[in-house]
């Protein structure tokens, strides 16, 4: 009897033990406010949002070793209706990636953002934030997302799905070495539900892409980034580059500088190169220059950028905005921005499309 009490107690000991090693997290965010944008497809004061709303969970399991098993599910949903993010887009737009930890560095499959994509967002004055006043979906991936059809991390993707991502791919990052570290990510060449023909340099009876079409080479993103050590690094720089399914290429370049703690200031360069699916006019350069400034319990944001593509005039713009904390998971905002742009390619003079937002950020 005491021999099969202790055996029960000893199982208890190590269940509980290995139930400790594993861990999930729920965690999500809420965005919501109200909006205009001038010279755009709805002028109207609307809701909106600056970031995306999402609900994530997100797991690790200890198999020993200094090996670690991970997971990361993310869905996005619209907060005034409830539903799943666009209407073509999959349960699990943000990401759905498994991998493993060690040594080695992390290595996780599945569909998430390119490699270099996710470096470039601490890069950036909005922090990444896909909203009209920021410039990670334009200005600072040199139009990556906005030129022609074909251009995007997945043009070969379902219609209105994310131009950042890989689907069908592999990731590694390499461990952190003297500040260095390394990012890749390589994709397989699936069509992911393409629909819609790319002309490129085909005509509209004998497309480049037909509807269905695998890539052209398997996509790639690949980033180098150096940190100051410390939790707050004073400075960081990044490097990348990356091709897409229809071999357009992106590269991109930037730096970030703290002068003092409350202070962080960032520039970055980027270049597209659409040689592979535009016989002219097969080149975009942009550059973006940001500010960071905590004061109190509010930080400003602010920053100027230009776009250059051949064969049509510069985009030029300007941001602002401020973040009022709440608590140290929610915050009130206000984004105010000016762009000036061509409104269509063919455009001889630019018009000024102007954006103003309010509303409230809330993590989880």
């Amino acid at each position: 009897m005491k021999k099969s009490l202790l055996a029960l107690a000893l199982m208890g000991a190590f269940s509980g033990a290995a139930f400790a090693q594993s861990s999930v997290v729920v965690y999500g965010t809420l965005d919501a406010g109200i909006t205009k944008t001038t010279n755009s497809a709805n002028t109207a004061v609307q809701e909106a949002k600056r970031d995306n709303n999402k609900l994530g969970f997100r797991g690790v399991e200890d198999l020993g070793s200094g090996l670690k098993a991970l997971f990361q599910l993310e869905i996005r949903f619209e907060p005034d209706t409830g539903v799943i993010e666009g209407t073509n887009r999959p349960l699990f737009q943000g990401q759905s990636r498994v991998g493993l930890q060690g040594g080695f560095g992390t290595v996780r499959l599945g569909r998430g953002l390119t490699a270099l994509q996710e470096t470039t967002t601490m890069f950036e004055p909005w922090s990444g934030m896909p909203n009209q006043a920021g410039f990670q979906t334009d200005i600072m991936v040199a139009g990556y997302r906005t030129a022609l059809p074909g251009s995007g991390s997945d043009p070969l993707g379902t219609t209105g799905n994310s131009g950042n991502r890989f689907a069908n791919a592999v990731w590694y990052n390499s461990p952190v070495y003297n500040g260095f570290q390394l990012n890749v990510a390589y994709a397989s060449g699936e069509s992911n539900g393409f629909t819609v023909p790319i002309v490129g340099r085909g005509t509209v009876a004998s497309p480049q892409y037909p509807a269905g079409s695998t890539a052209g080479d398997h996509p790639y993103s690949i980033s180098a980034t150096y940190m100051a050590p410390g939790t707050n690094p004073m400075y960081a720089v990044y490097i990348g580059t990356e091709r897409n399914a229809t071999e357009v290429k992106w590269h991109s370049m930037g730096a970030y500088f703290r002068p003092i703690p409350d202070l962080k200031l960032m520039a970055s360069y980027g270049k597209q190169d659409l040689g592979s699916i535009a016989a002219t006019n097969d080149s975009i350069r942009a550059w973006m220059l940001g500010a960071n400034y905590t004061y109190g319990p509010g930080m400003f944001r602010i920053g100027y950028g230009q776009k250059d593509t051949d064969g049509q005039l510069k985009t030029k713009q300007f941001s602002v905005g401020y973040d009022y904390n709440l608590s140290p998971r929610t915050y009130l905002y206000l984004d105010l921005s000016q762009k000036k742009l061509p409104l269509t390619p063919a455009a001889t003079t630019d018009s000024n499309q102007n954006h103003y937002a309010l509303g409230i950020h809330h993590n989880f």
